[in-house]
């Protein structure tokens, strides 16, 4: 077996094979090692459940109370304590923040422009080239700041430096700070900068707030509220929609020197939210994960207490933090390099490979195109400056609708199944969409509307699950820095250069781009995404094990036999399995039909 095998095998499970004996004496130990004695007992149970979460019936050492306890686990799995709802409350508007953050610069984009001496024209086709790239590098400053810079000292402040918490309000402090700064502006020299600052609130937040939401979760329920960024991220974006309609018509004061009133009350609006996180995070415990690394047993622990309901869940979970960051130093004692270790690793590279796929295609569907300058592709439509925002606002609503069901169809449908349905569905809408400029403006909206429907369930939630779970243990917070450095990089890219493609090949040609994009979306998804719903780290491990070149043509082969079998209505016999854990389970299946 392989070094990484075993690093990740370790990492899968570090308390597998210890006999209750051994485990006992190791519980007991680690709570003198750290101040727990008073609650030796409660961790001693709790190590002998975490060994096996399931297998709780059999331990005769717990009482009835607690065998009811973990049996509500199960049966009541959202019955949770107030601190952990008003942890996820505050998670949640720190992702409406994000959302904001991104979405109120679509309203502004009408307004100060004109006034900074950078119109870029609403005509289609026409307008000043200069104008177009420097309005594009206005809107993208944030996500330049995010791919360069500040997504590269999460590691540094949130793990290092300032805690989860502390790394959470900073980040919140500067979203409301430039929020402000935007709407003081003069210039749009000065606007650059004060966006550009923002992207230090921006991309600390995006990388922290998930990983506190986790590290803060019960493993039954993780999943959803970690997934509950991406949806209250939609819900943001479409707030910031309502506060440029609730802006629109604000005029100038008529006795202080202030120009472009309205344009500044958007930007700034985004404040207000961010400020409320900086406020609420320190009401909330801090990561207990966080406070294991620094050696602060005792405070991990009372934060735990506040986010279960017993003594035995918080000492469960302490103990299995405590073991998983144990095996996670001697792994890193046998990786000396985790960057190099995500492309010199084929396992790894072919993660690498994926994550990087859908993370760029969540930039290059088109998706940020529409949420950046929606108001000004409707006004380009033949829309009126107050249609083309309640349009947009149309848009953001579906955007947020739609995220909703995600949380149900990621786990059932499948990550890679999302993908190949969702990737065809937007190429098409945006073809509809681009072509609808020569026939009427209802059915650039529809197609718009129908294009965020489709990419809300898919493409909108799948790339951060995805990369959360493809890299092995060892490697996995590198991994998902570079990942989510990559995402914010070509985020930039779209800010950017939208304006001069709206102005250079016209809205046909622009959505036309961006439908090209998604059907090269759909064959990287067929060949070089595997799925990774509900796999062990083990089936993982197996599924990315398998060569590039053997996946992608297998996916070929699957993908004709499909068309064969479901299209042409032929009678064809089954494809192979491709992976070891797959054939196991047909023959599982095969056999008990057997049996039958």
């Amino acid at each position: 077996m392989s070094q990484l095998n075993l690093a990740n095998e370790k990492l899968a499970n570090p308390l597998a094979g210890l006999s209750q004996e051994r485990l006992l004496a190791d519980a007991a130990t680690f709570a003198r090692a750290h101040g727990l004695e008073a609650y030796t007992e409660a961790i001693q149970k709790g190590a002998l459940v975490a060994q096996d979460p399931v297998a709780f019936e059999g331990l005769s050492m717990l009482t009835d109370e607690d065998k009811r306890v973990l049996r509500r686990e199960f049966t009541h799995k959202w019955d949770q304590p107030f601190m952990l709802y008003y942890l996820v409350v505050m998670c949640s508007v720190a992702a409406a923040v994000q959302g904001m953050d991104e979405s109120v610069i679509n309203g502004a984009n009408l307004f100060f422009p004109s006034q900074f001496g950078i119109d870029p024209g609403n005509s289609p086709g026409s307008g000043n080239s200069r104008n177009q790239w420097i309005l594009g590098l206005v809107n993208s400053a944030p996500y330049l700041c995010c791919g360069l810079i500040s997504c590269w000292l999460t590691d540094p402040t949130a793990h290092r430096l300032l805690g989860r918490r502390g790394t959470i309000f900073v980040a919140a402090m500067f979203c409301f700070l430039t929020c402000i700064w935007q709407g003081v502006t003069n210039s749009w020299p000065h606007l650059f900068i004060a966006r550009f600052v923002l992207g230090f609130g921006v991309g600390p937040k995006s990388a922290t707030v998930p990983v506190y939401s986790a590290e803060c979760s019960p493993p039954l329920i993780r999943g959803a509220l970690v997934m509950m960024w991406q949806t209250w991220t939609a819900f943001g974006i479409m707030l910031g929609y309502v506060m440029d309609l609730a802006f629109e018509n604000v005029p100038d004061p008529k006795h202080a020197n202030i120009t472009g009133l309205r344009w500044r009350l958007m930007l700034g609006s985004a404040g207000i939210p961010a400020l409320v996180v900086a406020i609420q995070v320190f009401f909330c415990p801090e990561s207990p994960r966080w406070c294991m690394m620094k050696g602060r047993y005792v405070q991990a622990f009372q934060s735990l207490r506040k986010l279960r309901h017993t003594e035995l869940q918080a000492a469960r979970d302490l103990y299995y933090i405590h073991v998983l960051l144990e095996a996670e130093k001697e792994a890193d004692r046998r990786t000396r390099n985790k960057f190099l270790e995500l492309f010199t690793v084929p396992r790894n590279r072919r993660a690498t490979l994926a994550s990087g796929i859908v993370m760029f295609m969540q930039q290059f569907c088109g998706i940020n195109a529409i949420a950046y300058y929606s108001s000004n592709i409707f006004v380009q439509g033949g829309l009126g400056v107050h249609n083309a925002l309640i349009a947009s606002w149309g848009y953001g609503m579906i955007n947020f609708v739609f995220a909703g069901p995600a949380v149900w169809t990621i786990d059932t449908f499948g990550r890679r199944n999302l993908l190949l349905v969702s990737f065809p569905l937007m190429a098409f809408f945006l073809l509809m969409t681009g072509f609808a400029f020569s026939a009427h403006v209802g059915i650039i909206a529809l197609g718009i509307y129908l294009f965020s429907a489709a990419y809300s369930p898919g493409e909108g939630p799948v790339p951060f699950t995805y990369s959360a779970e493809a890299f092995p243990l060892y490697v996995r917070d590198m991994g998902m820095s570079m990942a989510t450095a990559l995402l914010w990089f070509f985020n930039f890219v779209i800010a950017l250069t939208v304006p001069a493609l709206l102005g250079a090949w016209t809205p046909q040609g622009t959505f036309g781009w961006f439908a090209a994009w998604n059907i090269f979306g759909f064959f990287a998804a067929l060949l070089f995404v595997p799925e990774t719903k509900a796999l062990s780290l083990e089936e993982l491990d197996q599924v990315f094990s398998v060569s590039t070149r053997a996946h992608a043509a297998y996916q070929l082969r699957a993908l004709g036999h499909n068309f064969r079998k479901h299209v042409l209505r032929r009678r064809v016999g089954d494809v192979p399995p491709l992976y070891e854990h797959e054939r196991e389970e047909a023959e599982g299946k095969s056999a008990g039909v057997a049996a039958a």
